[in-house]
């Protein structure tokens, strides 16, 4: 008995243990920390979502901007075409990460939110079934040993105060007999409370004792009751658990691109296009169009044709701000330049060509300006231009072009642009285009 009376005191010492009466409700709270567990991987999966969508769009405004920068610069050729691809590549990566967003949200995040709809079962008083389930199934387990020791509590109590006051009965007659002043009749009470606090005593330790036994009896299937309880919430945790480790695995194949076929060849790609660049190539590319390859009308002898008219010809385009451009020839043909390699500085290069070779009909170089720029060409310009002379006769053949005779004096206002075209005034104030060609200065 002494034996079960120990054991019981060394349970005693362990105020933390799950055995302890109430000490199950953390594993009822697990239940609900499962649940709120699942909003914050939903919150984590929606963040990177939120990640791999602004990285997709940087990459495509990225694109875009230089795609423009490359295809307005001066750059050409197989080189050019190798730039290009480094922006095809941004625009297919930027098309992957939309893909990872969209399987994060559709794919992952869906899972775990019908993962949680279908696992955790809301209450109209609140809380959730499976929490109250556990709660009560784990009070049933406990309720009849937790009776029991209640008992047992009650008579440890009674057993020590009786303990208490058989100590001071034998203290007091301990006394009692050293003065000579305590009559015998007092002493023979004294001696009389002792005995009876022995047999309180006794009594007290043998009703402690057999509440301890009877507790003992009932412990095996209070844990028993209580393993059961416990298992049927660890096989919940582990559906759980074992979900989450699906759900985290299904996030990393979405993210890790270096598994998608698709990611691999977009490089591939991009190595066999600026592996395929060719320094020589463009270099006679250019020699062809703009260098020493060119077609050259070499001058020849001409014969006075007294009915010679210096016509034009327009090839019109619209600008960014609406502004009609024209590109002016007279006469002859441009040659063709070498077709092979479509590039931006054959697209941003312009060139004329005079149906005659003279010192007259020589023009300023290009000095840059666009009429397609941000500024409207037609607006009253107040600055200060240059005089020129008209060499031959011009009959405007659009709204926006002058009209005058060989010999007039006008207004030049801006240089000629890559066209073959400058801003003029006329002497009446008029402001419009004319041929750069058919002036010369004073």
């Amino acid at each position: 008995m002494s034996g079960a009376f120990d054991e019981f005191a060394s349970q005693e010492e362990t105020t933390d243990s799950f055995w302890e009466v109430g000490n199950y409700k953390r594993t009822v709270k697990r239940i609900d920390d499962g649940h709120r567990l699942c909003n914050d991987v939903m919150s984590c999966i929606q963040e990177r979502a939120k990640i791999e969508k602004s990285y997709a769009q940087q990459l495509t405004e990225w694109s875009k901007r230089w795609r423009q920068l490359v295809d307005k610069g001066p750059q050409y050729g197989t080189v050019e075409r190798a730039w290009v691809a480094v922006m095809a590549e941004a625009e297919k990566v930027s098309d992957l990460h939309h893909d990872v967003k969209n399987n994060l949200i559709n794919n992952d995040f869906e899972k775990v939110k019908n993962w949680q709809k279908d696992s955790y079962h809301k209450q109209m008083m609140g809380g959730f079934k499976e929490t109250k389930e556990a709660d009560e199934g784990f009070k049933k387990a406990q309720k009849p040993w937790a009776k029991k020791l209640k008992e047992l509590e009650a008579a440890k109590k009674s057993y020590h105060m009786a303990c208490k006051e058989e100590k001071l009965a034998t203290a007091r007659e301990a006394n009692s007999k050293g003065e000579a002043s305590v009559a015998a009749e007092q002493q023979k009470k004294l001696h009389e409370k002792v005995d009876k606090c022995k047999q309180d005593s006794q009594k007290a330790k043998e009703k402690y004792e057999k509440a301890l036994e009877e507790l003992s009896k009932c412990t095996p299937q209070y844990m028993e009751n209580m393993e059961q309880m416990f298992d049927q919430c660890q096989q919940f945790e582990e559906k759980r658990l074992s979900f989450l480790r699906e759900v985290l695995l299904d996030v990393k194949r979405h993210l890790n691109l270096t598994e998608n076929q698709s990611y691999a060849t977009v490089y591939s790609d991009l190595e066999r296009t600026i592996t395929s660049a060719s320094a020589q190539e463009d270099l006679k590319w250019f020699s062809n169009s703009h260098g020493p390859g060119m077609h050259m009308n070499w001058p020849q002898f001409e014969e006075y044709n007294p009915d010679l008219t210096h016509n034009i010809s327009k090839k019109s385009k619209k600008g960014t701000d609406g502004v009609m451009l024209t590109n002016v020839t007279t006469g002859v043909d441009h040659a063709q330049a070498d077709q092979g390699s479509i590039s931006s500085y054959e697209k941003n290069q312009a060139y004329t060509a005079s149906t005659e070779w003279s010192d007259e009909d020589q023009t300023a170089p290009n000095s840059g300006n666009d009429t397609n720029g941000g500024t409207n060409p037609f607006d009253d310009d107040a600055g200060k231009g240059v005089r020129v002379r008209a060499l031959y006769d011009y009959e405007g053949q659009e709204q926006d072009e002058l009209s005058f005779k060989a010999g007039d004096e006008l207004m030049k206002l801006e240089e000629e642009d890559e066209q073959g075209w400058c801003k003029g005034r006329l002497d009446n104030g008029q402001l419009g285009l004319y041929p750069a060609n058919y002036v010369e200065p004073m």
